[in-house]
């Protein structure tokens, strides 16, 4: 049987960064949040770019609500020491839609596969500790057309209205249009509270499911 998709997942609000070290070596982390792989490569590059004095820029990223696209790339170190420990890390913290490069600076002396599988992965939990990170949750999507005297009164009450999240306005010369997300389940009584405002004026009807920002 199927499972089902994930109604919720973890991400970053915005890049962080982190640094360790160990046995003289410096190990750098970046995160940032990437919607796609494309995203993700090209924060990579970005990374790369500003420190090509270091020896290594091995990179870890997970992708999807579901965690689903999962890379990761050792640059170098050891097969198994550095990216892998990396993605270990997002996974066991529950992140996606993230990317994690960590630079690593050689400080002369060896550290072993033991030390390379620590450091890499320390150096990912303490910038993730640096991070803010946002719950996403899928929401119902619900379009409320209304006419143009009622539009400031309807979006400010949809958007003090608990469950429910304005995420786009568009005002033509007949009225306004609002794209609402909605906790499922909760459809019936934004309805009502738009239908209460105009006298039943208005037009409420089902749009996409969006994720949206929730507060946990």
């Amino acid at each position: 049987m199927p499972l089902s998709p994930p109604r919720r997942y973890l991400t970053l609000a915005s890049p962080a960064a982190a640094e360790i070290e160990a046995k003289r070596s410096r190990f750098v982390c970046d995160l940032s949040p990437a919607a796609s792989e494309d995203e993700a490569r090209a924060f990579v590059e970005q990374v790369r770019s500003g420190s090509r004095d270091a020896r290594h820029h091995c990179t870890a990223f997970v992708l999807g609500p579901d965690g689903a696209t999962q890379r990761s790339n050792d640059d170098g170190e050891p097969s198994g020491t550095a990216g892998a420990p990396m993605l270990d890390v997002l996974r066991g913290r529950g992140l996606t839609d993230v990317v994690a490069v960590v630079t690593r600076w050689f400080g002369g002396t060896l550290l072993g596969t033991g030390g390379l599988i620590r450091a890499y992965g320390d150096a990912v939990a303490a910038a993730v500790d640096e991070a803010t990170i946002l719950t996403m949750e899928l929401r119902e999507g619900l379009t409320v057309s209304v006419a143009a005297a009622d539009g400031p009164r309807v979006e400010n009450a949809l958007r003090g209205h608990d469950g429910c999240v304005v995420t786009d306005t568009e005002w033509s010369a007949t009225g306004l249009l609002l794209r609402v997300s909605v906790v499922p389940g909760h459809q019936d009584a934004v309805a009502g509270v738009v239908a209460a405002l105009t006298s039943g004026a208005a037009t409420v009807a089902p749009g996409a499911p969006t994720w949206t920002e929730c507060a946990v």
